[in-house]
């Protein structure tokens, strides 16, 4: 399908509005609008919060405001496909029919089964011309976890490690603060915020007493705080409890801790168990039903490694640091020895830069046949 420079230009400027949603608009997708009439730009807006109006309704209102006699005939350029049901808010399709515009350009199919298409055919119905596929592929990356969660029923996941050249994320002692520089760990603020949940296991809580969310930025929201914790070993004076917001994913209560913990703030629940340990399959499938897009996973090589085995993680963000820790230093994935170089993991690099002294390398891994 043939889009012109234009198009690409209007669509490009819907991207970076839908990117004023970044840390704000879970469960919902980021969803940026624009409306134009013969090469001028009449309205644009953003979606920004559950419950509040979405991209195409705040672009309309920006062009009744400015340019109402314009809206008439006008191309619509939208990230996502325009919706066709009622949530929170009224159809998008409808006021966009309702507004008489000519012309809707959708970077990428609605992912909820609730659209999934029939948004576009409403518009198509009511005689406007329907077209989607531009620049589809920077509007999937906006939103992997929306997409992760319609499609594959549970969060899009991604972890962060910090570790040394040598690949060590700590002392063998345990000790591991800090390997990576001020600017590097400054950047994880970001993928904190973006994220919808912050996964970690017991044993980094244990030995670091973490709070594990988002500093010296100016989003208020906080992500929800979970902690894999099998034998609910956690202390109910552990930073991570603070302001509450937080939920412990156990099997079993060995020690008697459940009332304490939840009168510290904590929202427990008791999963199935998977070799013994909380089945992590059912923890993100219940986080997707809990509205949450995209994990953060800060967590040591138990954890890693668990979701490393079970294909569970979607992308790595490593940050190596120019240091040595050497071969008795904890490692990045606890997984079974490896009998052959066929059973190696396979990665793809999405991004390499230097932040400081430390170099961030983005990677995702190679689907096996």
């Amino acid at each position: 399908m043939m889009f012109t420079q234009a198009d690409h230009e209007y669509m490009s400027l819907a991207l970076r509005l839908a990117e004023q949603g970044l840390y704000t608009s879970t469960p919902n997708p980021r969803v940026g609008c624009v409306i134009v009439n013969h090469g001028q730009i009449i309205g644009q807006g953003a979606h920004l919060k559950a419950g509040e109006p979405h991209a195409e309704i705040m672009a309309l209102g920006d062009a009744q405001a400015n340019f109402p006699k314009l809206i008439q005939g006008a191309d619509v350029y939208v990230t996502l496909e325009p919706c066709s049901h009622f949530g929170r808010t009224p159809p998008c399709a409808d006021a966009l029919i309702k507004a008489g515009v000519k012309r809707v350009i959708a970077a990428m199919q609605d992912p909820n089964p609730q659209v999934a298409g029939s948004g576009l055919a409403r518009l198509k119905a009511a005689g406007l011309e329907v077209k989607h596929g531009l620049m589809e592929a920077q509007a999937r990356e906006l939103n992997v976890g929306f997409i992760s969660r319609m499609t594959n029923h549970r969060p899009f996941v991604r972890t962060k490690i910090a570790a040394s050249l040598d690949g060590k994320t700590g002392l063998a002692n345990g000790e591991s603060k800090w390997i990576t520089g001020e600017a590097a760990r400054q950047d994880v603020q970001h993928w904190r915020a973006r994220s919808c949940a912050i996964l970690t296991g017991i044993e980094t809580v244990l030995a670091d007493d973490p709070q594990m969310n988002v500093r010296h930025t100016s989003h208020a929201r906080q992500p929800l705080r979970v902690v894999v914790d099998s034998q609910l070993r956690l202390s109910p004076s552990a930073k991570i409890l603070a302001g509450g917001n937080t939920l412990v994913a156990y099997l079993r209560d060995a020690e008697n801790k459940a009332e304490a913990l939840t009168n510290a703030g904590a929202t427990l629940i008791k999963l199935q168990a998977s070799d013994g340990k909380v089945c992590l399959k059912q923890l993100l499938s219940h986080l997707a039903e809990y509205g949450i897009n995209e994990v953060t996973v800060e967590a040591g090589q138990t954890l890693n490694g668990a979701l490393l085995s079970l294909n569970l993680i979607d992308e790595f963000v490593f940050y190596y640091a120019p240091t040595l820790l050497g071969a008795d230093a904890r490692g990045m994935f606890a997984i079974p020895v490896l009998k052959n170089m066929e059973e190696k993991v396979q990665l793809s690099i999405l991004d390499v830069r230097q932040f400081g002294q430390d170099i961030r390398i983005r990677a995702k891994p190679i689907s096996k046949p």
